[in-house]
């Protein structure tokens, strides 16, 4: 310190600098370490955000390109968690995490540096304690990096549990299940706490060691420098310099295990999103024939299909028939027999395991399905809307409609009510249409499918959930449609479906066809499986459905149509 603060002639220096110029100078630098440290962070903010953006990005639009059977197999709410949680994880393990661990690296080779200028033989007994180094590292990283995976998946089943049953509040509260479903949430964060206990012991296990084996480090130098300074090797001062360094480096280690730490956190999240983004579809909608136009006769020959949650279970074997252009067909089955699967493998969400569907003469499974869907209107049993304006819904399927359309569509769908609204149109629907009626919601959904104008038109049992006023609504909507030159299938279990339609077709519990024909013809087969399923209509009472259709149709399953 002498030297730093005498100048020659006993005048005040600092380091040989005056001492104005040298604060001014000093005070110069910590300005720039300042604005370095804060271009270091807002940078990295930055880029991190925008990494998380990107993966977020990515990850999405690689979810909605997978098939049926990906969202059968994977829960709603653990695909969130990962576009959620897991990349911000990642984004902050390869930004902030991954500064500080540079950061650590270079002041610590700085560190390991000098202490070699220092003294070289006492450097060299570092590299003793680099195998426990090493090995610490590797073995805790490993175990780190595995529990993190877990701790993440079980957050995805959390986020699952909480999106279902929010979602669905008005059910458990109507059955006062309120208690039970707060001790299934509660039983999962306390599983996520066990996991988080565990990884707490795990770092505090990992950073111990880790800090024992640094003050053994020291200890080690403590010993062997001290014989040194005996033996005039070195001097006391250059022991202490060496110590100080040691200490620096020292720091900058313990910095870099709690990179290493952090960064197999990210690794154990990264897997999970690597999971997703290298997953491929089993098709893509994007590729195949092109689909101009999806009139003509639909064929199903010799069908058979699985669900590929449920391989054993068998919905078709041997499934035939034909419904003629511009027809109108009542597709009729008992509960589970496959109603609805026939309009998810028109819809191409699946394909069959064996035999072919056509459209006129084309099989749809070398189709473009993204242009194969457009040709097709779609109205479920319960309708799905989406959050946003009454019109936005309506022009769901066709983005780019006028206004006077949406409106005419509306008429025609008997969407009278939503001039009622006092924002008409405009009006916001709510999260899955909650601010609407049942038969609101399905007058939207027709209104949709009038507007898309499709030349094969599905109808999964538009009514059947709906009370007499709403039905009569819906039906008189349902008949604009039905005037149309589209093919029309109607998968129903009421009457009043069936009986306007130009086809039945009657599905067995074997996936067979039990019986097809008019509604005339088959209602005067006496003992037919459509005439004894009608009169089960009229005379059973809706709690023995299920079993007396399933009776009826039993003698039926081993008949194959010629």
């Amino acid at each position: 310190m002498d030297i730093a603060s005498k100048g020659e002639g006993g005048q005040i220096t600092l380091f040989g600098i005056e001492p104005a110029i040298f604060y001014t100078s000093f005070g110069a630098l910590l300005l720039l370490g300042a604005s370095a440290n804060f271009g270091r962070v807002i940078l990295l903010r930055i880029v991190g955000e925008r990494i998380v953006a990107r993966l977020r990005s990515k990850l999405f639009k690689k979810t909605m390109v997978q098939n049926a059977e990906f969202f059968d197999a994977n829960r709603v709410g653990d695909l969130i968690s990962r576009l959620g949680a897991d990349t911000t994880i990642v984004g902050k393990s390869i930004t902030q995490n991954l500064s500080d661990g540079l950061r650590a690296l270079v002041s610590g080779s700085a560190g390991l540096a000098m202490m070699t200028w220092t003294s070289p033989h006492l450097t060299s007994v570092l590299f003793f304690m680099l195998p426990p180094f090493a090995g610490c590292a590797f073995f805790f990283g490993r175990a780190i990096r595995n529990l993190s995976r877990q701790i993440q998946k079980n957050l995805g089943t959390l986020t699952k549990i909480a999106e279902e049953r929010l979602g669905n509040v008005k059910t458990s509260q109507a059955f006062v299940g309120e208690g039970p479903e707060v001790g299934r949430y509660n039983k999962q964060v306390r599983k996520i706490f066990t996991l988080g206990k565990k990884d707490a012991w795990l770092n505090a296990t990992f950073f111990g060691t880790s800090g024992l084996l640094g003050n053994l480090t020291i200890l080690a130098l403590l010993y062997v420098g001290g014989g040194m300074v005996q033996s005039g090797a070195i001097t006391v001062g250059q022991l202490s310099s060496f110590l100080l360094y040691a200490g620096f480096a020292g720091s900058s280690m313990f910095g870099l295990s709690g990179f290493y730490s952090e960064l197999m956190k990210g690794s154990g999240a990264a897997s999970r999103l690597f999971e997703l983004q290298d997953r491929q579809p089993s098709s893509y909608p994007t590729v195949g024939q092109p689909v101009k136009s999806a009139r003509g006769p639909i064929e199903f020959t010799g069908v058979e299909f699985s669900y590929p949650t449920r391989p054993a279970v068998k919905i078709f074997h041997d499934l035939t028939f034909r419904i003629a252009e511009g027809s109108n067909v009542a597709i009729v089955a008992p509960s589970g027999a496959g109603k609805s699967t026939v309009a998810q493998l028109l819809l191409r969400f699946y394909v069959p395991t064996k035999g072919t569907i056509t459209i006129n003469g084309k099989d749809i499974a070398g189709m473009n399905a993204k242009q194969l869907r457009r040709k097709i209107g779609y109205v479920g049993q319960e309708p799905v809307l989406f959050s946003g304006s009454v019109a936005d819904n309506i022009a769901y399927g066709r983005p780019s409609a006028s206004r006077a359309d949406i409106i005419i569509a509306a008429r025609k769908a008997n969407c009278h009510f939503i001039s009622d609204f006092p924002e008409g149109l405009d009006t916001q629907v709510g999260a899955r249409g909650t601010q609407l009626s049942g038969g609101q919601k399905q007058r939207i959904a027709i209104a949709r499918a009038l507007l898309k104008n499709p030349d094969i038109l599905i109808l999964d049992e538009a009514t059947s959930a709906l009370d007499a006023e709403s039905e009569s609504l819906v039906n008189q909507a349902l008949a604009v449609l039905l005037k149309g030159n589209n093919t029309t299938i109607s998968i129903a279990h009421r009457l009043s479906t069936i009986k306007r339609s130009d086809r039945v077709i009657v599905i067995g519990n074997d996936g067979t066809i039990a019986e097809e024909g008019t509604y005339k013809d088959l209602s005067t087969r006496e003992n037919g499986a459509f005439s004894q399923l009608m009169q089960w209509q009229l005379t059973v009472s809706p709690g023995e459905h299920d079993t007396q259709l399933d009776q009826i149709l039993e003698p039926w399953n081993s008949i194959k149509l010629k």
